[in-house]
């Protein structure tokens, strides 16, 4: 299927191959203004369109010459918790250093604002009190990590990462946990990734900006190099929306919601004013959960979800629902066989297990009611490479999918930042684009369908009231023959691996995992 943006402003962009070259273009073209907000965004991140090449190699030279155009950029990065993501913290702040540097060797630095947010919401004193040992342990363990890994000393360590000053001390040049206070914890990120061009156009979806992220439609690499994502790039009043939710972000997870905006969907949680006893943020905005729900409602035929996880019960339960009120309703969807720590890590621990476990559950809940209306899917590479870890399946390297794609029939779709989890749809910072016709929907549909199944798949594959039975035969043809000769990328998810991985933890929120 050839790509085609509608006369509506919505174009689907597939893998980074599409989108960074895209998201390149927009840099370029815009004259004003670009606001922006990314969990991740590294200057050093290399530059793949040959229009961009030619004012440098990195998206640092992109940086300088944008503003160099006299185009202001306003650049919000995720910062992190410093316990338990000691390394995507220190990240973080090396991207903003890099962005600043950016600006300095510009001619216009005054026309860059960039800086690193971390969610205001921390765990109450009484959970952090019982997680006091652990939490020093995991300061001590991933310095120790980081230090061997990247060659810092501890005064190395603790400039790179402002947040350590807090939790730690210097021993001579050695870097211990402070034993008191109990350590602060951060629940909750900024987990968006999208960007505004001069309030017209606005890019959003899962994917944000660095090298590990960049892949291509054939997935040709390394497995543990693979990344599949969805991004659009949509025009109209909804990218001025998206540019006053940025503007307004820092005082909406700080309790200060203003209106609901017409047309873009959202997450968003904010700190309590009481929070010794909880674990977990003030849930006040789920207009992406709201939505899905509400698409689910209204579905007949189809409904196809493309995610990184599935683990919100709500969600699966009224999935449920609607498949017990409408017996034609059928489910597609597509998962990666194994999350990213499991699959690629040697250092995964409970907060893994317990993913798996409320995974396993959702699905038990689907499949109870779907029965054999329902597939589940996982995509492979067409070649054979087989290790004892979950980063194969059925004989194949994973390709690893970070995707948030919904489609409901021809009435709904829905392309976010947001995962199918608890996380995503009630406390992480969260951006969505609903579609609003039919050709969206079909776009959509049509790009995200033809990727999986390859150029040889029919009708049947596409028709609402086919499409179910036509992935799983396809499937399950495909676990019969040698990676090599497979049609597409799909093959059956397995519940069993999971399964034998998953682990409860009572008293621990689900929307932790």
């Amino acid at each position: 299927m050839t790509q085609m943006p509608t006369q509506r402003g919505f174009e689907v962009l597939i893998t980074a191959a599409e989108a960074y070259p895209r998201l390149e273009q927009e840099f370029m073209s815009a004259e004003r203004e670009i606001v922006a907000g990314f969990r991740i965004f590294d200057p050093w991140t290399d530059l793949r369109s040959d229009n961009a090449r030619v004012h440098g190699k990195d998206w640092f030279d992109l940086i300088v010459h944008t503003l160099n155009r006299g185009v202001k950029i306003h650049m919000i990065l995720t910062d992190f918790d410093p316990v338990v993501r000691m390394d995507m913290h220190l990240y973080a702040w090396q991207c903003l250093r890099g962005l600043i540097a950016a600006g300095e060797a510009s001619q216009h630095p005054q026309n860059l604002i960039a800086s690193v947010a971390m969610h205001p919401a921390r765990v109450g004193i009484l959970p952090r009190c019982l997680l006091w040992p652990r939490s020093v342990k995991e300061i001590g363990d991933q310095i120790k990590r980081i230090a061997q890994n990247k060659g810092l000393s501890g005064r190395d360590l603790m400039e790179a990462a402002p947040g350590l000053k807090a939790l730690t001390r210097l021993d001579g040049d050695t870097l211990k946990p402070r034993l008191f206070p109990p350590p602060p914890l951060v629940p909750v990120t900024h987990h968006q990734k999208l960007a505004v061009f001069d309030g017209k156009r606005l890019y959003v979806g899962g994917l944000d900006l660095n090298n590990r992220r960049y892949d291509t439609p054939r997935h040709d690499r390394s497995s543990d190099e693979t990344w599949h994502d969805v991004q659009v790039v949509v025009t109209g009043d909804i990218a001025k929306e998206a540019r006053t939710h940025l503007q307004n972000v820092a005082a909406a997870v700080s309790g200060h919601i203003t209106d609901a905006p017409a047309k873009l969907l959202r997450t968003i949680s904010a700190k309590r004013r009481f929070a010794a006893p909880y674990m977990s943020p003030r849930p006040v905005v789920s207009e992406i959960a709201d939505a899905h729900h509400k698409a689910i409602a209204r579905s007949e035929a189809l409904i196809y979800l493309e995610t990184q996880f599935f683990r919100d019960e709500a969600l699966a339960r009224s999935l449920a629902e609607r498949a017990r009120q409408q017996p034609s309703l059928t489910l597609i969807m597509m998962l990666p066989a194994a999350p990213e720590e499991i699959a690629f890590q040697d250092d995964w621990g409970p907060d893994a297990k317990f993913g798996e476990y409320l995974q396993t559950k959702c699905i038990d809940i689907v499949h109870d009611t779907f029965a054999d209306r329902i597939f589940i899917g996982s995509p492979v590479q067409p070649r054979h490479h087989v290790t004892q870890s979950r980063d194969t399946h059925f004989d194949a390297p994973i390709i690893y999918l970070h995707a948030k794609v919904s489609i409901f029939d021809n009435h709904t779709g829905i392309v976010s930042s947001a995962n199918l989890n608890g996380r995503s749809l009630n406390w992480d910072t969260e951006v969505a684009v609903q579609t609003e016709t039919v050709d969206e929907v079909t776009q959509l549909r049509n790009r995200s369908f033809a990727h999986w199944l390859g150029s040889d798949a029919d009708q049947t594959f596409y028709s609402p009231e086919t499409a179910c039975g036509a992935w799983a035969a396809r499937a399950a043809q495909n676990t019969q023959k040698s990676p090599e000769k497979r049609a597409g990328f799909i093959v059956p998810y397995l519940t069993e691996p999971a399964r034998q991985e998953a682990q409860a933890l009572p008293g621990v929120p689900a929307e932790m995992a």
